[in-house]
């Protein structure tokens, strides 16, 4: 293997930019191609680090491999090479945390490169999700950095003899009292390992760094096509492969017949049970291939289907403690606050499955040499997939690397490796590494969904205003963000988990969504039952500072008191909370023949210290327009096993056409620690729209979608 010191700088730095093209070295080879320096070992004092940094264990209860876990090298050449489990999915945490190290390591961020979610080289991760990187992974960073720029102080006061309180570190030189030296000059010729156990990070109103809308690391490359996604990875004699897949869900393979498809030269198809693939050498052969297989399948009749679903989850619990119902938040008598308050009301509302519909479909690339497997893919859970890899074909994690490239999206359907098993054993069938790249048919009906849901609401009233009792059930959609952030001293509030007949997981968001259309759509609801402007109502029951701020902000952007509903158009407003964030929309409608068009939504966050302004609104914005989906015509269809809607000409996802003006109101707390931004946007546009529909109709809508075929014809208000 070659040293470092005989590598062109160029190749040396396609290995930091694409670890997935450099697979044949391992973690120890790794750092030994890395060069002399520092080397950076990071020990946690809390139990959700220790789950970041590897001393989680997998389900099989067995210690996960941990190796060298190692966070930052400084090279004897300068470079500054930082290690994290988390995938780029276009949330920009590739930029937000070389941010962070910079910060903390006072060295431009030009000079930071990440290797990231690279099983083999990287420490393990549980995963990017739940907007967790911001809160857990930048605070680790930091805490490295710290610790190497305290080292690089020690190095220059031992080879200087002078006092370290002398000594300044700034745009990557470390000097005092006219001596002067780069990092890289420092490290030379040392190699040294240290580990960190403390530190003390830069506050926020001190950043220089962080805070400032540093643009995108990877800008260039992705613009000019430059980047290379899974997709793009070519291996030597690499194979297509593609699935056959059954025709119904839980459908059983009933015969096969291949003798066409094995005719064929350079064509292999792989059985394991119910699963079967084709591989052929490239695209035209792997179609005519798939023609030619002949499966038959069989299942017994499903009877739910989408017009049924919400009775059937009404009537199918699971039959566990959360199937039973799971408190989330009780407290008081709900049945005496009823009985004191002065109106009392109740709605149901619904919210349907919806695809994740990622801009990359799922792709993986598998590779066998001898009995090592290497996975490339987009993934959010690159050691998950590991765990799934290692479970699948019965051998050691060890023995299995999984890269992840950065990906074209994920919101929460990237966390299982289907893709990667299916390539993984096309690969060990035919001897040859396999690329597999679903169809977008395949994406919609194979992949898991957002869970549907039936919420049921009941609320009492006083005369002034307050809430005097609450009630609220979430059957299936989820517990995220259920608990009312309102005042109320009599409340129930339940999640019940049902039997879901569609495969479902994790979506931006979660069931926050679903949560708060419900909660922020019964609040107008009361509202309105009492003749309150919508505003006041919440900020009569509201107590938390923070979401009174944005929602005061974002009414105050838009134009609250000024606004008045007419027959043609609404204003509407929502707020909540959810993972740390703090958000409220503002919406104005206008409806025209029956269609409903949203003009304007103004929107107000907080999440703490903002670490990139410009890609926080981006966050902020890529999260009102993919909500403008969920809120008005995504829903998946189905019978009888079957999805009915699989492809984008019949799934409506959201155009240029549907995005309004959309101004956003960022509220920068440098005095709070930062919180992930990723989710917690997404949660208010459905609400807000809805009660503007309602401001201009007086017709209530409960379901999401709100208007998948336009305005539907009401005689009497349902409110």
């Amino acid at each position: 293997m070659p040293e470092a010191a005989n590598l062109l700088e160029a190749e040396r730095y396609e290995l930091l930019e694409a670890p997935a093209y450099r697979f044949d070295l391992d973690r120890r080879d790794f750092f030994k191609f890395l060069g002399g320096g520092l080397l950076f070992l990071l020990v946690f004092d809390d139990s959700a680090s220790a789950q970041e940094s590897g001393r989680a264990r997998g389900r099989s209860g067995q210690e996960l491999p941990q190796d060298i876990a190692a966070w930052l090298h400084l090279g004897e050449d300068g470079a500054v090479t930082v290690f994290t489990g988390k995938t780029e999915v276009g949330q920009n945490i590739r930029t937000s945390l070389a941010q962070a190290v910079a910060e903390e390591l006072h060295a431009p961020i030009s000079a930071i490169k990440l290797v990231m979610a690279d099983t083999d080289l990287v420490p393990f991760d549980m995963g990017t999700f739940g907007s967790r990187t911001t809160p857990t992974m930048a605070p680790q960073l930091r805490k490295v950095a710290v610790a190497a720029r305290e080292t690089l102080i020690d190095l220059a006061a031992e080879q200087w003899k002078v006092d370290r309180s002398s000594i300044t570190v700034a745009a990557g030189r470390v000097a005092s009292n006219g001596h002067s030296a780069t990092f890289g000059e420092l490290t030379h010729g040392r190699e040294l390992t240290k580990t960190v156990d403390g530190a003390t990070l830069t506050p926020a109103d001190k950043w220089t760094i962080s805070g400032t809308s540093v643009p995108k690391t990877t800008a260039r490359d992705i613009v000019t096509g430059a980047h290379r996604y899974t997709t793009d990875i070519v291996r030597p004699n690499l194979l297509l492969g593609a699935v056959v897949r059954p025709t119904a869900f839980h459908a059983k393979l009933a015969s096969l017949d291949t003798k066409a498809a094995d005719a064929m030269p350079d064509v292999k198809v792989v059985r394991d049970g119910d699963f079967v693939g084709v591989v052929a050498p490239d695209d035209v052969t792997l179609g005519k291939a798939m023609d030619a297989v002949v499966a038959e399948w069989k299942w017994d009749p499903q009877q739910p289907s989408n017009k049924n679903l919400f009775a059937y989850l009404k009537s199918h619990p699971e039959n566990s403690e959360e199937g039973r119902g799971r408190g989330g938040d009780e407290q008081g008598s709900v049945e005496q606050g009823l009985k004191s308050a002065d109106f009392i009301r109740e709605a149901t509302y619904t919210v349907a499955y919806i695809a994740h519909t990622p801009l990359e479909p799922r792709a993986a690339v598998a590779e066998w040499n001898n009995d090592k497997l290497t996975v490339w893919t987009g993934s959010q859970r690159p050691f998950g997939v590991r765990e799934e890899l290692a479970e699948a074909f019965g051998i050691p994690q060890s023995k299995i690397r999984v890269i992840v490239p950065d990906t074209g999206s994920g919101y929460g359907g990237k966390h299982t490796g289907e893709a990667a098993i299916e390539a993984a054993r096309m690969a060990k069938a035919a001897g040859r590494p396999v690329k597999l790249i679903w169809t977008r048919e395949e994406e919609f009906t194979f992949a898991y969904f957002r869970p549907a849901g039936v919420i049921e609401a009941r609320a009492g009233t006083f005369k002034d205003g307050s809430i005097a009792a609450w009630e609220f059930h979430n059957y299936n959609s989820g517990g995220s963000a259920i608990s009312t952030p309102y005042e109320v001293a009599n409340k129930r509030i339940v999640f019940h988990a049902t039997e879901s007949p569609l495969r479902q997981g994790s979506y931006r968001g979660l069931a926050a969504t679903a949560n708060h259309f419900a909660r922020e759509s019964f609040m107008d609801e009361l509202a309105a039952a009492m003749k309150m402007d919508p505003l006041e109502f919440r900020l009569k029951n509201l107590k938390n500072e923070r979401l009174r701020a944005v929602l005061q902000a974002a009414a105050e952007k838009f134009g609250w008191e000024k606004m008045k509903a007419e027959p043609a158009r609404g204003f509407g407003l929502a707020c909540g909370v959810e993972k740390g964030g703090y958000i409220a929309c503002c919406a104005e409608v206008s409806i025209a023949e029956n269609k409903v068009k949203i003009d304007r939504v103004v929107a107000s966050f907080e999440c703490g210290a903002i670490v990139n302004p410009e890609h926080l609104k981006n966050q902020v914005e890529g999260s009102m327009v993919m909500a403008i989906g969920g809120a008005m015509f995504e829903a998946i269809e189905f019978e009888n096993g079957r999805i009915l809607n699989p492809h984008l000409a019949q799934y409506r996802v959201p155009r240029f056409s549907d995005t309004p003006q959309i101004d956003t109101v960022l509220l920068d707390r440098k005095d709070l620690p930062s919180a992930g931004a990723g989710e917690t946007p997404i949660v208010g546009l459905a609400p807000a729209v809805g009660n503007a529909i309602f401001s201009a109709t007086g017709i209530r809508l409960r379901s999401m979608p709100m208007v998948p075929n336009g305005l539907p014809k009401q005689t009497q208000p349902t409110a």
